[in-house]
C-alpha cells in the first residue's frame, strides 16, 4: 500500500501526527525511532527547518522509521524539492493550487490547509487527501464540530496549540488525526538527543488521542 491510502490508514490506526520544527536536527532517524516507540509513526519534517531538505532524506532513508513527510510547503518549487528528498506526504498551511499540482503529478498525498468552509470546498477540489485545519487554537473543538455538518466525509488534521491535554477533545469532536508539536519534541530535546524523554511523551500523547 502506498500513497493517500498508506497515510490515511497509519493516521487512522495512530491517530496522531507530529510536526517537527527546530533549529538544527542532526539524528532525523533516531528522533523518528524514538517517535514510533512511542506510537507516533507519521513525522512532518517543517521547511522552517534548516537544511530539512538533507533531513527528510536521512530519515526516508531508514527502513525502521516512520513515514516521512514535509511541512510548511507553501508552492510548488518547495513540494518539488521535499519529493526529490524523499517526502512521501506533503502538507501546507495553506491553499496551494502550485503545491497541489505537483503532489498529484508525482502521485504523492496533500493535505492542504484550510480554515473556512470554502477553503475546506477548495482543498478537497484541489485533491487534498486530509484537510488540516489551520490555526486549531484560534477557532478550537466547536469548530470543527460544526464543520463535520456539512463535511462529514472529509478527513479533518487539526493543528496549532494541540497538547496531550486538548488532543482527545479534538478527537471527540470528529478530528481524524491530531498534530503533536513542540509539546512532544522540542528544539532542546533534539539538540540533547533526549530520546527517552520523546519517546515518553510522544506515549502520553498518543493515549490522550486515541483514549
Amino acid at each position: 500500500m502506498t500513497g493517500a491510502p498508506m497515510l490515511i490508514e497509519t493516521l487512522t490506526v495512530d491517530r496522531t501526527l507530529a510536526v517537527i520544527r527546530a533549529p538544527r536536527i542532526d539524528d532525523p532517524a533516531a528522533l523518528c525511532q524514538a517517535l514510533a516507540a512511542g506510537g507516533i509513526r507519521t513525522v512532518e519534517f517543517t521547511f522552517t527547518t534548516p537544511g530539512v531538505e538533507a533531513v527528510i532524506a536521512a530519515a526516508a532513508a531508514d527502513p525502521r522509521g516512520a513515514l516521512i513527510g514535509a511541512g510548511t510547503v507553501t508552492d510548488a518549487r518547495t513540494a518539488e524539492a521535499a519529493i526529490a528528498a524523499g517526502a512521501r506526504f506533503l502538507v501546507t498551511p495553506g491553499l496551494s493550487e502550485g503545491a497541489a499540482a505537483v503532489a498529484r503529478d508525482a502521485g504523492v498525498p496533500i493535505m492542504l490547509g484550510a480554515l473556512s468552509p470554502s477553503e475546506v470546498m477548495r482543498a478537497v477540489e484541489l485533491g487534498s487527501a486530509a484537510v488540516k485545519l489551520f490555526p486549531a487554537s484560534a477557532v478550537g473543538p466547536g469548530y470543527l464540530k460544526d464543520l463535520r455538518g456539512p463535511f462529514p466525509g472529509i478527513p479533518f488534521i487539526p493543528s496549532g496549540g494541540l497538547h496531550a491535554g486538548n488532543a482527545g477533545e479534538w478527537r471527540a469532536a470528529g478530528a481524524l488525526a491530531v498534530t503533536a508539536g513542540s509539546s512532544v519534541v522540542s528544539a532542546a530535546d533534539i539538540e540533547a538527543a533526549a530520546w527517552e524523554a520523546v519517546t515518553g511523551r510522544a506515549r502520553a500523547f498518543s493515549r490522550a488521542a486515541t483514549a
